[in-house]
Parts: C-alpha cells; structure tokens; sequence
C-alpha cells in the first residue's frame, strides 16, 4: 500500500484551488438514475469514492463518461439491472443511496447493506423508514433490502426522529418521482442537499423550503437531463485552511465559498489565525513563532462545527497554549486518529464523546496510520508541524476524498511525497 512522507517546517506560501464537494458529488451521480436524458456534471472531483459509483451505476446501464478534468456525463437511457452487490457497495456507504432513484425509477430495487463503518454504526433504518412511508414494501434478506413499489411511490408526511444527511438525501431522491406531495421534517440543512435539491430542480423537480429544516416536495411524472456545476469542497476548503494555520505561512484558498466554513473559521480566529474572506474563498496567515491559543468546540449538525473538521482541529489544538476540550456529538468513535497523533507527541485525553487537548511545545515526526478520510488528513496537518518525518500509512482513506493532496501542499511550499506500494504497519 501507499505512504505519504512529510518533513515538517516549512512555511506554506501560495494559493490552493479547492475541488468540488464529495458528498454532494456521489449524490449527484445517483440523480441521473432518475431520468432517461443525460446529466452532465461539472466541477467533479476525481475520487476514489466517485470512481466507485460510476462502476455501481454503469453495472446498471448507466454510461458514465469523463472528459476534461472535472466534466462527467451520466446517462440512465435505460436501467438493464437493480441489483447491487455487496462487493460494489460495500466500498462507498454512500452508495446505499441508488436504492431510493432505483425503487421510483424501476418499482424494484435490491441493494446490499452497507455493512460497519468505522465511526460508529451509522444505521440506515431512517433511509428505509422513510421509504416505507412513500409506500415501499422493504424485506431483508441476507444482508440485502429487497424494496418494491409495484404501484409506484406515493407522496407521504416525514419526520425524521433527528438530523440525518443521509436519510434527507435519500428521502428526496425517491419522492421527486412520487405521486403527491411529501414533506420532511426535521431535514438536514447541509450545503450538500441543497445543491442536489438545487439540481433536481433543474431536472424537473419542484422541491421547496430548500435550505430549511422542512422540505417539500410536489412529485412529478418524469424528470429531464441538465447540466450542473458541484458545490465546491467545504470539508477540503477547512482542511486545507486548518493544514495552513498548522506549518504557518499564508495560502489562499480560491474557487469556494468562506461562509461555508464559517463555524470553523471562528474558531481558527479565536485562537489566533488571521483569516480573511476573498470573493472566491478565503487568506489564512499565521506566525509560527507566535503560539496559538487553546479553544473549545462542539460538533454540530451545519451551519455548526462539522464533524468533518473535528479530527483537523485537533490536530491544530495539539500545539496550542493550554487546553481546548472538544465534544463529538454525531458520530461514536469518531477520536480513532487521537492515539495516532499521540505517536507524534500530543497530549490527548479521550472520554466518550469528549476529547481532552493540551497544547505541546512541539510534535516529532513518526510512522502513523490513518484510520478513516478524516483522521488521516488530520495526521498530514499534524505532520505539517511536526519535527523530521513523518510517514502515514493506509492513504487509500486520503485517496477517497482528497484530489491531488500532494500537489496542492507541494505548490504551496510543503516537503510531502508519495511512497508506492510499501509497508503500512507500524
């Protein structure tokens, strides 16, 4: 497997465009299931994650052409199969989401669960409740939904029992194509689900409240194909704003929007990073010979502290002066990347959901190993900082959702390389 090599020190200097988002992009891609004209997607990122649902999609007729670096047309001219094994599925959770645009499109669907997930279990009941509700018969069966809708779906009133991204997502792929009108409450709000609201609405949809925590949707018979831009990377936009603030310097992250990152922004400025807003992104500066300050965070479902920037903010708070407490409240086990950074010479506490930081003067370099998407960009930030070399095994987590990591912190300074197919293990 894969190791990413970093000397630590240097200054960061320079600019770093940020690519389009991955949530939003895999939701995307399992839009164009809905309809018989092609969608043609722009500002996609190249993925491992977006790699994998193109094979699950093709595997059901779907075309799937990528031309010029960031332009993928999908076309679902006809679904020759609604089956989707666990080998295809199990790679990307996400991709238990083709179950919904399946069932409406076909009237059947079988898809595999997605199995376990490293940061908690992350169960999907909420995604079948929901589609139960728009009058799916759902059985299990081997590790299998089996969902069928002979009649079709039809427009039902949904409250979810808390925020889920997931079950939002997938609840308003299924009823664009329903009879009548469904309402979800209680919907997630992130970015993401407003730009797949924002594109089936471009197909044909009529979704509104989009935004809101109360989203409408008026069924139609059919959707259309359509052409539409991904919503930039808030998650690569933080992390790369976060790696900045860690080796010090200042880099301007362009081709995004500031206000998507708002939550963590604050934070950075709290603790002493200069950040300035741009008309496509934002300025991170900082000294690093002036020490940062410990802050306290909470993750919250958007427009709070992402989840997703937990295990980066972390890594920051580990040379802060002081203390910072940080509270998990989305997913369990979500602190898996905290004994690794401890292998650089953090001072980290873990109890539950809360996690205990206290600033050190400096990190040594180390062999580490990534655990999930989040934890191992957290450990290159950290390794960004740290003294000598640090080498982070297992990057195929990185490779799922960071385009050109190497390239982009090379063009800003950073001592960082690829080492191919050697050992991982400590």
């Amino acid at each position: 497997m894969d190791r990413i090599a970093i000397v630590g020190g240097a200054r960061l200097t320079g600019e770093i465009p940020v690519s389009g988002a991955k949530n939003s992009a895999i939701k995307l891609m399992a839009a164009a299931i809905l309809t018989d004209q092609p969608l043609k997607l722009t500002n996609m990122p190249r993925l491992a994650d977006t790699r994998f649902l193109g094979q699950l999609l093709r595997a059901f007729g779907l075309s799937v052409e990528e031309s010029d670096p960031a332009t993928t047309v999908l076309h679902a001219r006809e679904i020759t199969s609604t089956f989707a094994p666990y080998d295809l599925v199990r790679q990307m959770r996400a991709s238990f989401n083709v179950l919904g645009p399946l069932l409406t499109r076909t009237g059947e669907a079988r898809v595999s669960l997605p199995g376990g997930c490293t940061i908690g279990a992350r169960p999907v009941d909420l995604h079948l409740k929901a589609l139960q509700a728009l009058g799916a018969e759902i059985t299990l069966e081997e590790g299998y939904v089996h969902a069928v809708a002979p009649k079709g779906l039809k427009g039902a009133e949904i409250e979810f029992p808390f925020v889920s991204v997931g079950a939002t997502e997938h609840a308003l792929l299924a009823a664009v194509l329903a009879e009548g009108t469904t309402v979800l409450r209680r919907a997630a709000c992130e970015p993401e689900i407003g730009d797949l609201a924002h594109c089936l609405n471009a197909m044909g949809a009529r979704i509104e409240g989009i935004d809101t925590d109360v989203l409408t949707v008026t069924g139609v018979s059919s959707l259309r194909g359509t052409e539409w831009s991904v919503i930039p990377d808030r998650i690569e936009m933080g992390s790369y704003a976060v790696a900045a603030a860690m080796a010090g310097g200042e880099v301007r992250l362009t081709k995004s929007r500031p206000e998507l990152i708002a939550a963590l922004t604050d934070r950075m400025v709290a603790a002493g990073v200069e950040v300035e807003p741009t008309s496509d992104g934002v300025i991170v500066r900082r000294d690093p010979a002036q020490r940062l300050k410990a802050v306290d965070v909470t993750t919250e479902v958007y427009p709070g502290f992402a989840t997703d920037l937990q295990a980066q903010f972390m890594a920051l708070m580990t040379l802060a002066r002081g203390e910072s407490v940080i509270h998990e409240t989305i997913f369990e086990n979500r602190f898996m990347h905290a004994p690794e950074l401890m292998r650089l010479g953090a001072e980290i506490s873990v109890h539950g959901g809360e996690a205990r930081v206290t600033g050190v003067d400096r990190l040594v370099g180390a062999q580490v190993m990534a655990t999930d998407l989040r934890a191992s960009v957290s450990l290159v930030i950290a390794g960004l900082a740290a003294e000598g070399e640090t080498t982070i095994g297992r990057v195929y987590h990185l490779d799922r959702g960071f385009e050109h990591l190497e390239a982009k912190l090379q063009a800003c300074g950073a001592d960082v390389r690829r080492i191919k197919g050697e050992s991982d293990e400590h």
